[in-house]
């Protein structure tokens, strides 16, 4: 490298640190493991303790928030920034590559001097950084509130937008629930525009919209997941509403908490319209996440929830700790409002199960251990809802994991029988490692670790996403 090039390199690394440091100032989520990182990576040379599973043959990737630019720290929004995917490809016991690429949306384009990518728009704003998973052939990237979902190739580069394989133009869901069932996708989705209803889509095994329910709401509820039984759609309709007052006062994501708005629970029949809607009434709490949900034979149903006492009505930066635990609620059949058990008061976020077993009865849930806004570490929680126990891996002081991901070891493979993948971060190194645990032994060593010589931001959902090979 020149005396130049590297002079010019040394100039763009002490402007990105004096960014990091005039952000860190601000806005915790600008900084330490939550900061961005300044570039995309393609990285085909990674080192590897321990022994991958030949069977994991696919790409593990996450996504969340990684903003190119930040006018204004202090009033930035966790949720709001540029969408970044992050993915290792693992193949015959190999670590192939890790590469990291912004989603391709108008405004990254543009700032990168990108071509935009073909495909409809829709919403009043141009993000996509919440949830990667794959759907009809294809890998799709998406968010909640209005946006189109963005496809993306097997590398991650973004080759265009639309409802998957559907001429429709309707706001998604950053969660969708897939039936392994019928390998149909069911979501619960709003737009930030139009506050008094909720959509209902049921995307078919080929990516075509084959059903949508209008759900009539108040006040523009967030409405951030939903969870589907073997009859029922399950709809939170919880107190984080859409304020003017907040978008009136420059916030960056206007949602708040609001105490006028009653908190309730609805049963939708898969085939049903919004009129067969049966709403119950559920103590005042917010929900991000459903784990899983299943039909009694009673007639009731079971949903495992992580609830949240408040949320929105402190920060105006992201989420805060107050008073978080995992749930499992009970409504319908001959029950008036939803009865709520605590299965477990660690505070914890982002829980998931095997999802082969998505819209039954399950026995195990896996969730990130730890207090939202912490550097402290955080560790993998395994719930055995049968026994009642959680077990722990703990990663070691003041490592901070993402989503943890439940992998069969073959198709017909045992509820816990295969491996647990997760990204964990090391704040203190500025590095990332991809770790796979054994489900069945989650308190013990790791059975592979992929080191990777860049750092994965703490982000939001992750996937396994098998790939041919």
């Amino acid at each position: 490298m020149t005396t130049s090039l590297m002079e010019q390199s040394a100039a763009r690394m002490a402007a990105w640190l004096q960014r990091r440091v005039r952000h860190a100032q601000d806005n915790f989520y600008l900084e330490g493991p939550y900061a961005p990182v300044e570039a995309e990576h393609t990285e085909t040379e990674l080192t590897v303790s321990g022994t991958i599973p030949e069977a994991l043959d696919g790409l593990f990737a996450q996504i969340g928030p990684n903003p190119l630019q930040v006018p204004n720290p202090a009033t930035h929004h966790w949720f709001v920034g540029d969408g970044m995917v992050h993915g290792v490809r693992l193949q015959a016991g190999k670590a192939c590559w890790y590469r990291n690429r912004w989603v391709g949306t108008d405004t990254v384009n543009d700032h990168l001097g990108r071509a935009r990518v073909p495909g409809p728009r829709r919403g009043i704003f141009d993000v996509v950084n919440t949830n990667v998973f794959p759907h009809a052939g294809s890998l799709w990237a998406t968010v909640e509130a209005g946006p189109l979902p963005a496809e993306l190739d097997a590398e991650l580069n973004t080759v265009r937008r639309g409802l998957f394989h559907s001429d429709e133009s309707l706001p998604f869901t950053a969660h969708p629930h897939r039936d392994p069932q019928s390998g149909e996708l069911h979501a619960v989705c709003y737009d930030a525009l139009q506050r008094h209803r909720l959509i209902y889509q049921c995307i078919d095994a080929n990516g075509v919209l084959r059903r949508r329910v209008n759900i009539p709401v108040r006040h523009g509820p967030m409405v951030h997941d939903c969870a589907i039984t073997a009859r029922y759609v399950v709809i939170f309709d919880l107190p984080v509403t859409f304020s003017f007052r907040a978008l009136l006062a420059g916030a960056a994501l206007p949602y708040r908490w609001n105490p006028r708005h009653r908190a309730r629970v609805g049963l939708l029949s898969r085939e049903g319209d919004s009129d067969r809607v049966q709403w119950f009434p559920v103590a005042p709490c917010y929900v991000f996440h459903a784990c899983n949900a299943f039909d009694n034979a009673d007639g009731s149903v079971t949903v495992d929830v992580v609830t949240h006492a408040r949320m929105f009505d402190r920060s105006q930066q992201g989420p805060e700790a107050q008073q978080v635990a995992f749930e499992r609620w009970r409504l319908g059949g001959s029950l008036t409002a939803v009865q709520r058990q605590v299965v477990s008061s660690e505070a914890q976020e982002f829980p998931r199960c095997d999802e082969r077993r998505t819209g039954q009865s399950y026995r195990y849930a896996y969730a990130v251990g730890g207090q939202a806004m912490s550097t402290e570490g955080t560790r993998l929680l395994r719930h055995d809802l049968q026994r009642g126990t959680t077990t722990v891996h703990d990663f070691g002081p003041g490592q901070m994991m993402g989503e943890a991901i439940f992998v069969p070891a073959h198709p017909d493979a045992a509820e816990d029988e295969g491996w647990l993948l997760a990204y964990v971060q090391d704040p203190q190194q500025q590095r990332s490692r991809l770790v796979i645990l054994d489900a069945q032994a989650v308190d013990r060593q790791a059975q592979a670790i992929v080191h990777l010589p860049v750092r994965v931001p703490i982000g939001f959902h992750s996937n396994w996403i098998p790939l041919p090979a």
